[in-house]
């Protein structure tokens, strides 16, 4: 029962990823889902996961996604706009190469940001920005916003 919020959140996903919200398909989704769970359970990999902070996560990669969105369209339209691109080095309080590897995923598919290497030691990621003219700003949102929102949903 423990794992619950998550056979229900990998169904819905399965659904979704088709499109297809029927009784059939959320049956399927259902199954795949305890499979998944009981193969990743009895192998050790499946980490806990809180559903509540997940679904936040979700809602601030959105939002963000949008900010984004209108940012890069307000470079690309304004030329006279000044937009300073520059790599920058983002230090890491995450761990476990899973939310490196989410927080890596969500800086890649925001727009104007770019996750482009991570140090050997897996405590710096080197990020490109559309717009790096404040670097200092730039980690701090990283940290304060997605890096956050990852520890919590997955504690």
């Amino acid at each position: 029962m423990r794992r619950l919020p998550t056979l229900l959140l990998l169904a819905f996903g399965w659904m979704a990823i088709g499109w297809s919200f029927t009784i059939l398909n959320l049956a399927l989704g259902l199954c795949v889902a305890w499979v998944a769970l009981r193969l990743a359970g009895a192998s050790g990999l499946l980490p806990t996961i809180r559903l509540w902070p997940l679904i936040a996560l979700a809602l601030l990669f959105l939002k963000e996604l949008a900010l984004s969105a209108v940012a890069v369209v307000r470079i690309v339209l304004d030329p006279k706009l000044a937009a300073t691109p520059g790599i920058v080095n983002v230090p890491l309080a995450l761990h476990r190469d899973g939310e490196i590897a989410l927080l890596a995923c969500l800086i890649t598919l925001t727009p104007g940001t770019l996750s482009v290497d991570l140090s050997p030691d897996r405590r710096h990621l080197l990020v490109h920005a559309l717009d790096a003219s404040d670097p200092a700003g730039l980690r701090r949102s990283i940290a304060e916003g997605f890096e956050r929102a990852i520890m919590k949903a997955f504690p």
